[in-house]
């Protein structure tokens, strides 16, 4: 699967996308992740990409045309059917693990964009949601989605957000698949070694039926803690 993440701060996802189990599965071309930054798309020598709100308001808008020419950049080539845009703000459709699944059976390019400042041009969703047509390259595989009832500072977070949700659909990416916890029966308690361990005076112990062997007992303990 590959992602392509329009962002104008591509660095802001070195660390997470450098550490543990998505740097293993980029390394072992499970998935893979490009970067395209509207900045590298303006002839502006001083690579600016935002201005003013036409009938006024606070803060700056991203430009239109960067933000398409980065989008094209990313589907270059590539059959629209396998293609999904994936627009984020706060006003979108609320993210979920259904919708991670759906999206990793059906899609092997995945565009996501993120927003900045007082948000996109919103003519960028129009020229990519229209249906049909090479002026409209999107072909109508364009959703907006929110990861939360909040407003960050920008895209970046819910991106590797998405990014991490819909990468551990991918089979490979976990080391043992059915690690995902909606193919399992997942607890809201977990317990490892020791058996036993004193805290100010105070004893712990791992619950008894977690050691009794007994898989139907551990099963229904597991479902009563989801």
């Amino acid at each position: 699967m590959h992602f392509h993440v329009i962002t104008l701060f591509p660095k802001a996802f070195d660390s997470y996308l450098g550490e543990s189990i998505l740097k293993r599965a980029i390394e072992d071309k499970k998935i893979k992740v490009s970067f395209y930054n509207p900045r590298d798309f303006v002839k502006d020598k001083h690579k600016r990409i935002d201005r003013p709100p036409y009938a006024g308001g606070p803060g700056m808008v991203i430009q239109a045309e960067p933000v398409i020419a980065a989008i094209a950049k990313a589907m270059a080539g590539r059959r629209k059917q396998d293609v999904k845009i994936v627009f984020l703000s706060p006003r979108g459709k609320q993210f979920t693990n259904d919708y991670a699944s759906q999206v990793a059976k059906k899609y092997k390019q995945i565009i996501i964009v993120c927003g900045r400042y007082e948000g996109i041009d919103a003519r960028v969703k129009k020229v990519f949601s229209a249906k049909g047509g090479s002026a409209n390259p999107g072909g109508g595989k364009t959703d907006e989605i929110s990861v939360g009832p909040f407003v960050l500072t920008g895209g970046e977070l819910p991106a590797m957000i998405i990014l991490d949700v819909i990468a551990r659909q991918v089979r490979g990416v976990l080391g043992n698949f059915d690690s995902i916890e909606e193919r399992r029966i997942s607890s809201s308690e977990v317990y490892t070694r020791p058996e036993v361990f004193k805290y100010k005076g105070k004893k712990y112990r791992v619950p008894k039926v977690l050691l009794s062997g007994h898989q139907a007992k551990i099963e229904e303990w597991k479902k009563k803690k989801k």
